[in-house]
């Protein structure tokens, strides 16, 4: 958020606010003016707030008029087009302006039309020649497994925009893409994506917690009215905040380290059971607000005094309010402490987010030495088992087998990985000790050689090419099995399931630690100067004998022609 400040802060210092304080305050009083939201406030009969500052009243001026654009769009005649269910509410519109369409990308074809987001589903009407299509429905309240996210799109199916979103769940064959066009940046998708996202957030709170009647209502009301702040901040700034996501309750809990903590502890301040009943049954009534306990005016309430109504049941909420929670003197509540704790995790996530973007390098060569310098001393290791396996010092070749024989022999090889990891926390533990005030040692790599356009090109041709020869290569070798298990070349079958029987019967008869240090010797004491001979004769029949088996054939059929869709 201190960067959103920040970004506010310079705008405000290069002047950009002026226009909209300039001359008289006659916008800002027909907005006030024209707000039911204002006129019920103590400072609605005022046109102008004078205990608040130029710039919050300005705020307060695009938060009515967000108002008053949710309201005439809930009672307007698109209601009837959409045909939505009862109760469901319209939060936002796009694509009525032939400047700033939303087109549907599927498959390969798109097609303008009229985005809607209510607190249920995103509807979409394509653009027919009179009028709009019968609207289709992308459920957000039922658990269909969906999944959100920004994409790219371009013509002919290319990827080269990024002012899309993805909708995908298992209710559609395919996910539906949302273009959002625009001719500079992707602050329309950024907005889109963050209020799709926080719809479905809110409802899969709802399921994870069970909430009913008031207590839907509610969190539907927090998500609604997150989303009317965002909106009002848009609209006042002409901007998006670099984050839109953080001024979303349920959407910022999702991302947020322990915000399934909060989200718990919130879930306990909201009622699940309906109005009518918590009423009968001593709920919280106005009666009981007034006699015991500490309550605070609920968003239902707020929402219904805004001239908004949600499901049956919440019609009565305007009288309710929601408890606060226990009063807790010098200690923090349990709502506190998930978001004290997630704000302190927050910090943590973002420093090492900030040092992660720090040592981020461009470029195929620079990451594979990177990485070479990182994996250099498993590097170092490996060469050093394969020095001892090639015999060329046979005293310390002997002695690393007759030890790692005799550890197999005594079934002390169970015991390698928790001595491993002891000593990798004793390390770590002495790392801490002794490091204490000293900054980690950077890692110093050499860098490649710069290369130009064509050299960057060609490297990642010849990478392509050689990840090619590697899948060519794991094809070819499960061919060959395929074709040994289904006895295609019936000579070389009946050798390897005499060996394989063999191996079975070696096996079940001999004790595991003895299999394991044969199999040991076996391969460690293959270079040694007595059986190198006798280890290259088997090596080439073996060799000889695998590229004997032919591959199992193969035939690549053409799919299918789709129809085309409109």
């Amino acid at each position: 958020m201190a960067k959103g400040k920040g970004v506010l802060a310079s705008i405000g210092r290069q002047g950009s606010f002026k226009p909209l304080f300039s001359g008289s305050r006659k916008s800002q009083d027909d907005d006030d003016e024209e707000s039911p939201g204002l006129e019920r406030s103590p400072s609605g009969h005022k046109k102008w707030i004078t205990e608040l500052s130029s710039l919050a009243n300005v705020v307060v001026g695009r938060c009515a008029r967000a108002i008053k654009t949710m309201k005439n769009q809930s009672v307007s005649s698109h209601l009837s087009s959409l045909r939505l269910d009862k109760g469901e509410m319209i939060i936002d519109i796009d694509g009525t302006v032939t400047t700033q369409p939303v087109l549907q990308h599927l498959g390969i074809s798109a097609w303008p039309g009229r985005l809607t987001l209510t607190d249920h589903a995103l509807y979409f009407e394509a653009l027919g020649i009179v009028s709009y299509d019968k609207a289709k429905k992308y459920d957000l309240s039922a658990d269909l497994k969906q999944v959100v996210k920004p994409e790219l799109t371009g013509p002919w199916g290319a990827r080269l925009f990024d002012k899309a979103v993805l909708y995908k769940s298992i209710s559609i064959p395919e996910p539906v893409v949302m273009e959002f066009p625009e001719l500079t940046g992707h602050s329309r998708r950024d907005y889109w994506l963050a209020i799709i996202e926080e719809i479905l957030c809110v409802h899969q709170f709802i399921r994870k917690f069970h909430l009913e009647g008031v207590g839907q209502a509610e969190a539907l009301s927090k998500a609604v009215l997150g989303i009317l702040r965002l909106r009002a901040i848009r609209e006042a700034f002409h901007i998006l905040p670099p984050h839109p996501e953080r001024l979303l309750t349920f959407n910022f809990a999702e991302k947020l380290p322990g915000g399934d903590l909060i989200l718990e502890a919130l879930a306990e301040l909201l009622p699940s059971v309906d109005a009518e009943s918590t009423k009968n049954d001593g709920g919280y009534s106005s009666e009981k607000i007034e006699k015991n306990g500490l309550y605070s005016v609920s968003a239902v309430a707020t929402m219904s005094n805004l001239g908004f109504m949600f499901t049956k049941g919440s019609g009565t909420t305007d009288e309710l309010g929601l408890p606060v929670g226990e009063v807790l003197v010098g200690e923090w509540t349990p709502l506190e402490r998930a978001v004290m704790q997630s704000r302190n995790n927050f910090k943590k996530l973002e420093e090492a987010q900030a040092t992660i973007d720090g040592v981020k390098v461009d470029g195929i060569d620079t990451n594979a030495a990177v990485m070479k310098e990182l994996l250099l001393p498993v590097i170092q290791f490996a060469k050093w088992l394969q020095f001892l396996a090639s015999w060329e010092d046979p005293l310390k070749s002997a002695t690393f087998c007759t030890i790692f024989s005799y550890t197999i022999y005594r079934n002390w090889l169970g015991y390698a990985l928790p001595c491993f990891l002891l000593f990798i926390a004793v390390f770590m533990l002495c790392s801490r000790y002794f490091n204490q005030a000293k900054p980690i040692n950077e890692v110093r790599v050499t860098a490649p050689p710069p290369q130009n356009t064509v050299e960057q090109l060609l490297t990642l041709q010849q990478a392509v090419s050689q990840v090619e020869e590697l899948v060519q290569a794991g094809n070819i070798v499960l061919l060959k099995l395929r074709a040994l298990l289904l006895a295609a070349f019936p000579q070389a079958s009946e050798r390897a399931a005499l060996v394989l029987i063999l191996v079975a019967i070696i096996v079940a008869c001999l004790p595991l630690k003895i299999g394991v240090l044969i199999v040991f010797l076996e391969i460690f004491t293959r270079q040694m100067p007595l059986r190198r001979p006798s280890t290259d004769r088997m090596t080439r029949r073996l060799r000889e004998w695998w590229f004997s088996i032919p591959a199992a054939p193969v035939v690549l059929e053409k799919p299918k022609e789709e129809k085309k869709k409109k």
